[in-house]
């Protein structure tokens, strides 16, 4: 009898954890429109005669959980007030001000395990992965994590969690080892009940940093099917990859998207933004579900015409980015490390103001 106990308490023990409290914030997608807890974002919502409600406006937020384990590079990135760089100041920071971004209408986010060019653009020798080369997840990374997906969900906000990166993915031992990456990760998210998450399979598939060949555009929806058939009590989780700026995603991600990711960067004349848009329903495999720009770094709120009221006009969900990175100190862009994540330079306070006017919160 001892023994039964004895093993019966065992098997419990092996259990994967899985959340125990009910999500405070559910995603689901209906057609091409975004729904939390069942119900059309920005319900009821049109600006200058567009439709609004089932948008998703958004940032790329994707240096959340950055850190770098290199030390030879790790100096780049200190705080100007404390000459060390602190990867749990730079998440508690960024707790702090998410309420402050969900205030104005921003309802979504885009954040990556591998996070992106922490000095604007290029990659030059930082380690900044939460998976190890074999692909496993590193535990300190995910803590980060979990402390934004937490307060995300008590918001009622959207993650679009990015996989991959490049520049980072070359550290990966082999193909098994991404596809574990892709499976940990996946796993991770949907045994703690984590409900307004979904996927971006990687950033700029098509883009020629990439090492490794299944992240390749031309390969990638080998990954994206792999995620997809791993679920938890009949659930997975949405996914999509997105391609370099100015350039449409391509039939093989098209067919096994469940929302389809394009960027607007170097993007210079709204009408292309639209263009883009109209182009990607026309694309082989497409079938109705949301557009949505999580990449652009096309700004003047104050025009008469600017590439998200383009994208609205559209009907397609935008996402701002911006990479501005200042030199020393603290950055005001989104993007370079290290980051102010509050609302505090011109450009910042232009793209919230303009989603608190479109929006009506």
């Amino acid at each position: 009898m001892n023994n039964i106990i004895l093993s019966m308490a065992y098997c419990l023990l092996s259990l994967p954890l899985i959340s125990q409290q009910p999500p405070n914030t559910v995603v689901s997608i209906k057609e091409d429109q975004f729904y939390i807890n069942g119900e059309l974002t920005y319900k009821g919502k049109y600006w200058d005669g567009n439709k609004i409600e089932g948008l998703l406006f958004n940032s790329r937020m994707v240096q959340g959980i950055f850190d770098d384990t290199n030390p030879d590079t790790m100096e780049r990135f200190r705080y100007p007030d404390t000459g060390a760089w602190d990867p749990k100041r730079n998440t508690d920071e960024f707790v702090a001000a998410m309420k402050s971004w969900r205030d104005h209408g921003m309802l979504a986010f885009t954040m990556n395990l591998q996070g992106g060019s922490p000095m604007g653009y290029g990659n030059k020798g930082w380690r900044n992965s939460a998976f190890n080369e074999k692909g496993k997840l590193q535990g300190s990374y995910m803590r980060r994590l979990q402390q934004i997906l937490d307060k995300a969900d008590e918001l009622g906000m959207v993650v679009i969690l990015g996989y991959f990166y490049f520049g980072q993915d070359e550290y990966f031992e082999d193909e098994a080892a991404i596809k574990k990456a892709a499976t940990e990760a996946t796993n991770w998210i949907l045994k703690r009940g984590y409900y307004n998450v979904i996927v971006e399979v990687a950033n700029e598939c098509d883009n020629s940093g990439y090492q490794q060949d299944i992240i390749k555009a031309t390969r990638i929806d080998e990954l994206m099917r792999h995620i997809k058939g791993t679920n938890l009590y009949r659930r997975r989780l949405y996914v999509a990859a997105s391609f370099n700026g100015n350039r449409l995603p391509t039939p093989n991600v098209v067919r096994e998207s469940d929302f389809i990711l394009i960027h607007g960067n170097g993007v210079k004349d709204p009408a292309r933004i639209t263009e883009m848009v109209e182009q990607t329903r026309e694309i082989e495999g497409y079938r109705t579900m949301p557009i949505l720009f999580n990449e652009d770094d096309h700004y003047d709120f104050d025009k008469d015409n600017y590439n998200m009221k383009a994208a609205v006009a559209s009907y397609a969900s935008w996402g701002f980015f911006d990479f501005r990175r200042d030199g020393e100190g603290f950055n005001e862009g989104f993007q370079s490390v290290p980051v102010d994540w509050s609302i505090n330079s011109k450009r910042k306070k232009g793209f919230f103001e303009k989603i608190r006017e479109i929006t009506g919160y």
